[in-house]
């Protein structure tokens, strides 16, 4: 393949450079919250309580008078923090079971049942009820989160593997007398790994949003920390008189997912093998 030619092409897709663009945005936004951010996001301000957007704050106040754009902004880093977390978790054990089960066949019955266990409930109830068992915090919701997704890369990762493990490059390893931690990081990983990288970043866009979910039903980061969830759920008692406290959060968590889904989808068209000039 080649992918210079692919990133060229690319590169003069205006969806993908305004996705790019907005993932860097935000990025730029949970790395340096305090250099962006035109107030403390803390420090409330009765007087200014409920204000619309104006030219002091661009998107007005909240409920105690706290400046929402600086909020939406320090918000940024709580969802890459958790999001990331959370996808670093799943790949983590998730990669390691399905690595393990495609691998050692013996394994594979045993551990994929488990998995099926896992698959019966939805991706947002698991996270629910690790939550409940756990508690709520930044953490917690990791781990939460990150258990919804663990059967998605046990299963692509044990998929992966089962179609790599009997190719003629790892059968002639295994001919040669070379041990299986050797084939595993030598030879079967660094062929799987297009598909798990553009798998973490599409999961990236479903960990922020279920992050969001978990703390609009007060079961994720607990106030004052800044969260997009938490800030349009305490914004909904004031739906009719100041919809910008629970309309910005949203628009927020629904750019952030947006960004991620479509960076993912550029990151399937870098790394697709079967990618062509059309």
């Amino acid at each position: 393949m080649d992918y210079k030619k692919a990133l060229g092409k690319l590169a003069r897709d205006p969806v993908v450079i305004v996705s790019v663009a907005r993932v860097a945005l935000f990025l730029r936004c949970a790395l340096f919250p305090n250099q962006l951010a035109p107030y403390d996001p803390y420090t409330p301000n009765p007087a200014l309580r409920l204000r619309p957007p104006n030219s002091a704050h661009l998107l007005g106040t909240d409920e105690i008078g706290r400046d929402i754009l600086s909020r939406v902004i320090h918000g940024s880093r709580v969802s890459m923090l958790v999001g990331a977390g959370a996808v670093g978790f799943g790949l983590l054990f998730g990669g390691t079971i399905g690595l393990i089960s495609g691998y050692y066949r013996r394994a594979d019955k045993w551990l994929m049942r488990v998995i099926d266990v896992f698959m019966c409930f939805p991706y947002v109830l698991r996270a629910v009820a690790v939550v409940a068992i756990i508690g709520p915090g930044m953490t917690n919701l990791m781990i939460a989160v990150g258990t919804g997704s663990l059967p998605l890369f046990a299963r692509l990762m044990r998929s992966s593997v089962l179609s790599k493990r009997e190719e003629d490059y790892v059968l002639a390893a295994v001919a040669l007398g070379a041990k299986n931690s050797r084939i595993i990081v030598s030879h079967i990983l660094p062929n799987i790994i297009g598909p798990i990288i553009v798998s973490a970043t599409l999961e990236f866009a479903r960990a922020v949003l279920s992050v969001a979910t978990l703390s609009f039903l007060n079961l994720g980061i607990q106030p004052p920390t800044p969260e997009w969830g938490s800030m349009a759920s305490s914004g909904r008692t004031y739906l009719q008189k100041a919809p910008h406290l629970i309309f910005v959060p949203s628009i927020a968590i629904f750019l952030m997912a947006m960004a991620w889904n479509l960076l993912g989808d550029t990151l399937r068209d870098i790394l697709d093998p079967r990618l062509k000039e059309r």
